[in-house]
């Protein structure tokens, strides 16, 4: 049976897409923009800064060995050797000195033609949707339609992408390049105190439209922490999600409420984050009064508010 060593692997690796496909393949190599390529096969794969991503499949990388398995099926020995046996290609090594990430966003637009009726159709208050819509937090992508949740920086650039199918199916993934140190938040303060945590963006929006109709001011901030946080097992041993420690870096804040799932994950995470944070901020967890999740609960909360509305018609015909 054929087979490989470690340092041959690690040869292979050192390739990137661009220079293979320079020499390799140039007439696949079209520019979609300043610094970015795709190829003339998928043009929904997408090249820059010495990574790939193929949008249409969700599956990137950085090596011409990951594109010519992934995008090619090429077996993994016979890629690796082939492309040890490729001599005229300069090998680009990868540098130990970090550099800042780059995102890879799909095509998008701010009109948000079917993202909009989603979120409202989850329970959702439309004003508190028109509020990241025109703070360039929410965006629809332009080929699929699907809701793409924005994270930023102080200066407003882009570094982290949440990605929530509107058609039904089963689609919650990042995009490539995503810095979860920078997610989907939201300050009703200038220099807020009090900081709510989400698993989500929906939770996070889902919470605010429960406090609107409750006539409670929007106060503090409000922070998603775009997926699932799952700790160590020895929670002693575990750090803080990437997003809530970048958060507290930056913030003065004295309150924190995860507003976690109420599922064993929820739990254990929020557990592992009150031990974590015990004696620094005054830290607790407030799951949803019902159901999983906070938007859960907002839907149930539109139910029963249909149910008595359609009764009270009843009553006046």
């Amino acid at each position: 049976m054929a087979y490989v060593t470690e340092s041959e692997i690690e040869k292979a690796r050192k390739l990137d897409l661009f220079s293979y496909l320079q020499v390799k393949e140039p007439q696949e190599l079209v520019r979609c923009g300043r610094d970015e390529y795709c190829t003339k096969t998928h043009d929904s794969l997408r090249i820059s800064n010495g990574k790939w991503f193929w949008w249409s499949r969700g599956i990137g990388g950085v090596s011409a060995l990951d594109y010519l398995v992934k995008v090619k099926g090429i077996d993994f020995v016979s890629a690796v050797t082939y492309l040890n046996g490729v001599s005229e290609i300069p090998r680009i090594y990868v540098s130990e000195k970090k550099v800042a990430q780059k995102i890879y966003l799909p095509p998008c637009n701010y009109r948000c033609q079917t993202v909009k009726p989603y979120l409202l159709s989850r329970g959702i208050d439309g004003e508190i949707v028109d509020i990241f819509i025109e703070n360039k937090q929410i965006a629809e992508d332009s080929e699929t339609g699907y809701a793409l949740f924005f994270g930023k920086d102080d200066e407003g650039n882009v570094r982290q992408c949440s990605v929530r199918a509107t058609d039904g199916s089963v689609c919650k993934k990042e995009v490539a390049g995503s810095d979860r140190g920078f997610c989907f938040h939201y300050s009703a303060e200038k220099e807020p105190k009090a900081l709510r945590v989400f698993e989500s963006a929906i939770d996070l929006m889902s919470f605010m439209t429960l406090e609107k109709r409750s006539g409670k001011p929007l106060c503090g901030a409000y922070l998603s922490l775009s997926g699932v946080y799952m700790p160590k097992k020895n929670i002693e041993e575990s750090k803080l999600p990437k997003a809530l420690q970048t958060y507290l870096e930056k913030n003065p804040i004295e309150e924190i409420t995860l507003h976690l799932d109420a599922d064993f994950a929820g739990r254990h995470g929020a557990e592992a984050i009150c031990t974590i944070l015990d004696g620094k901020y005054d830290v607790k967890y407030v799951p949803p009064p019902s159901g999983k999740d906070f938007n859960e609960y907002l839907q149930s909360r539109c139910r029963s508010r249909e149910k008595v509305l359609r009764k009270r018609e009843e009553m006046e015909r």
